[in-house]
């Protein structure tokens, strides 16, 4: 339940779901285009070499350009950027569309691709800075991160398949011509969304910095921001290594276990590819729940455990189905570091620098990427897949126990107000037995009522129309008696409560609560209250029978 409310409240902000509806959009035209251009370029050169040396270019610009992709996203509008990344990709669709419809040369199509993916690099940075100035709080920045990895994945299930059925039906050309619409589309949305600039840092005493808090929108010292992050940068570094390392080795892996290893054939190679799919929505869904605690460190530990014995399982697979279990076990475990990752970094980097570091983030990533593809066949090759792939399984798990170990402190969130809140309404008697999930929904309803010395919040003998938690101040509770007199029956402060008894009898007030200082008071509408404390006769029996000897109104 809380799950689903953490991610209805997604939905209620509008210009984050529309973001995420329109990079979900986007996501299936780029898988399409990915498996379009592949085959436009064996197509035209029956060359498997020029096409390895294809999917190497397009991964220079990532290379180069990552960095200065993330300086930018810091000092520029990052929506323009995203907006501007989107409408280049797609006139490079376009461009590259009007080439296969005129049978042009496979070199400038080549080219435009390459400058598409020099956009592409562009656009990271600055979506995984900007995504988090349109959270309400850091308590939506996980389940924000969730979704997006989770229709991204889901786009590499849907775009390929599409993209599939083009090609059989001849369409190749409008497998451009569609992605360039869905680039189209997220330019829309992102027009109408609020832009955002990397905030300039200003000094501040170094005592005021903390890491885990240094995410926040207070700025921070640049020297002190910096010394905090070494160690949390450092972990989420050396995990990115090792998942992109071994997902750029499998993702090379799955041609040689379908042919050479399991004898499955040629086809198999897609079995295995759609594998790392799956892999990834689910962990991708298991994320979505995972990145609602507090503390991310269980998280971490289950993803580096679910990667390592991936892999393992992978190097001992026998049959077909086994070593579909392995990649999309490692595949899921290695998009719940990322999400946690992706999250943790958001939390703990100074917005001014979050370009920068994303940018970082990405160039180490792409390396391990080309890296794995490149060492983890030729360890196969040579040890064989058992036990060369346990050993690796085995490594990545010592080396994310030391990653997770650098991340330390900054993987958990301090309480958000709500949070707090929450905890000391938690520990009233009144709500001792009240479920707390059914106690939070609830809780999310309350709204703050200030109040000035003097004023009176609850009259003797009017409706009881609402429930109030007392944060700060002093209030003098009275009672006007048969004989006409007023009678100050107590006084109550700081986490005491009034107003529940009228609402559990249903009847009128029966006193007076005044104001005595300047305060603040969390109130709770009735029927807000009735719905917290259930319908159950035991229930509001026991509560009317623990109050009615101590509390009035």
């Amino acid at each position: 339940m809380r799950a689903l409310a953490a991610y209805r409240g997604l939905l209620a902000n509008r210009p984050l779901a529309k973001l995420l509806g329109g990079e979900f959009v986007s996501a299936i035209g780029d898988w399409l285009y990915i498996v379009a251009i592949l085959i436009v370029i064996y197509r035209e050169t029956n060359d498997a070499t020029l096409l390895g040396l294809f999917g190497a270019l397009r991964q220079l610009p990532y290379v180069v350009l990552s960095i200065p992709a993330g300086i930018a996203a810091d000092r520029f509008d990052r929506r323009l950027i995203l907006l501007v990344t989107d409408l280049l990709r797609g006139a490079c669709m376009l461009a590259m569309a009007w080439l296969i419809a005129v049978d042009g040369p496979v070199v400038w199509i080549i080219a435009f691709s390459i400058l598409a993916a020099c956009g592409s690099t562009f656009f990271y940075p600055a979506i995984g800075s900007y995504l988090p100035s349109l959270v309400r709080d850091e308590r939506q920045l996980g389940p924000a991160n969730s979704a997006w990895s989770s229709l991204d994945n889901l786009g590499f299930v849907v775009g390929p398949a599409l993209g599939g059925i083009l090609v059989a039906a001849g369409g190749v050309t409008l497998a451009f011509v569609i992605n360039a619409a869905t680039f189209v589309v997220i330019a829309a949305v992102l027009w109408t969304l609020p832009p955002s600039h990397g905030r300039v840092v200003v000094e501040a005493a170094p005592a005021t910095v903390d890491a885990r808090t240094a995410g926040s929108d207070r700025d921070a010292a640049p020297s002190s921001a910096v010394r905090a992050l070494v160690r949390p940068f450092a972990g989420i570094g050396l995990i990115h290594l090792l998942g992109y390392g071994l997902m750029g080795g499998i993702s090379v892996l799955t041609v040689i276990f379908a042919t050479d290893i399991l004898r499955s054939g040629e086809s198999a190679t897609g079995l295995l590819n759609t594998a790392i799919g799956i892999g990834g929505v689910m962990g991708a869904i298991v994320s979505g729940a995972l990145v609602l605690r507090r503390r991310l460190v269980p998280p971490l530990l289950l993803g580096v455990v679910a990667t390592g014995v991936g892999a393992a399982v992978l190097g001992g697979a026998g049959i077909l189905f086994a070593a579909m279990a392995g990649i999309a076990l490692a595949a899921g475990g290695n998009l719940v570091l990322e999400v946690v990752t992706t999250t943790i970094y958001q939390r703990v980097t100074p917005d001014a620098i979050r370009g920068r570091g994303l940018g970082i983030l990405m160039t180490m990533s792409t390396l391990a990427e080309c890296a794995g593809a490149i060492l983890l066949p030729f360890i196969v090759a040579t040890y064989g897949p058992w036990p060369a792939l346990a050993i690796v399984g085995g490594a990545i798990a010592v080396l994310g126990l030391g990653a997770i170990w650098l991340i330390g402190p900054a993987s958990t969130r301090p309480d958000s107000p709500f949070e707090a809140i929450l905890a000391r309404v938690a520990r009233l008697p009144l709500f001792t037995g009240v479920r707390p999930s059914s106690l939070e929904r609830a809780l999310t309803k309350l709204v703050e009522v200030p109040v000035v010395a003097g004023a009176a919040i609850v009259r003797q003998g009017e409706p009881a129309d609402r429930f109030y938690i007392i944060v700060r101040g002093s209030f003098a509770v009275s009672q006007v008696t048969d004989a006409g007199t007023e009678v100050e029956l107590r006084r109550l402060g700081p986490d005491d409560v009034f107003g529940e008894l009228g609402l559990l009898s249903g009847g009128a007030r029966t006193a007076t609560v005044a104001a005595e200082t300047d305060g603040l008071l969390l109130a709770l509408d009735r029927a807000d209250f009735l719905a917290l404390v259930g319908r159950a006769e035991s229930l509001r029996g026991r509560l009317l029978g623990l109050y009615e000897a101590q509390s009035t109104a």
